[in-house]
């Protein structure tokens, strides 16, 4: 192996999520009159912590989402993946040849602790992450595109930045790895090429990843 660890990212990479989250985040927006639609939702929010959510549309709009848009939100994205949330399809062996080969890994996402738990044991995948391997960017200050989410779950694993490889599907993501150092893969399942340029490699099937890795 050529990294010392693997960070994923969690919303696209691990869980199939974007699709869910995206489309209930632009309905949830319209709905609050502010027009936004599936692929707005992608380009402007795709891979962000809800800060950014706020902060867009208070610098586009002048106006402030409601004090309860949070919960809301994070309601109705729970339930969907409740019925629909499923693991991106190669994640779990991935996972198995990591455990097999013994490369620590971990989740770096900017979802809540909260979420990442829901999503996980929707999609079959709580087992493979204990307290220990799951970071949020509810532990940090800044959200990505900086890099402190990165560099916080390096520290804690114990890793130097420069020994880990970052999993990411999310411009802003890839940004962030950069920036704490890391080399990055870009996950294009769901989003072009050409917007992860940044990343060390690109990949488009998830049952690639592991031989990619060693």
């Amino acid at each position: 192996m050529r990294y010392d660890m693997v960070i994923f990212d969690n919303d696209g990479v691990l869980v199939d999520s974007e699709p869910l989250s995206n489309r209930l985040l632009a309905a949830y927006l319209t709905e609050l009159g502010h027009p936004t639609s599936y692929e707005d939702s992608l380009r402007d929010y795709m891979g962000a912590a809800m800060h950014r959510v706020h902060d867009l549309v208070a610098e586009r709009t002048g106006q402030r989402l409601p004090g309860d848009f949070d919960d809301v939100f994070h309601g109705r994205v729970f339930a969907a993946f409740e019925r629909e949330l499923k693991a991106v399809p190669g994640a779990v062996d991935v996972l198995g040849k990591l455990v097999a080969e013994g490369v620590p890994y971990c989740v770096a996402s900017s979802g809540s602790h909260e979420r990442i738990r829901v999503g996980h044991r929707a999609a079959g995948l709580e087992r493979w992450f204990d307290d220990g391997r799951i970071f949020s960017s509810e532990d940090v200050g800044r959200g990505k595109p900086a890099p402190d989410l990165f560099l916080y779950a390096a520290e804690r694993m114990g890793v130097a930045p420069e020994r880990c490889v970052v999993v990411e599907d999310s411009p802003l993501g890839v940004r962030a790895a950069v920036a704490a150092g890391m080399d990055v893969y870009g996950f294009t399942a769901m989003t072009p090429a050409a917007r992860l340029s940044g990343a060390t490699r690109l990949f488009g099937d998830m049952g690639e990843l592991a031989e990619l890795l060693i």
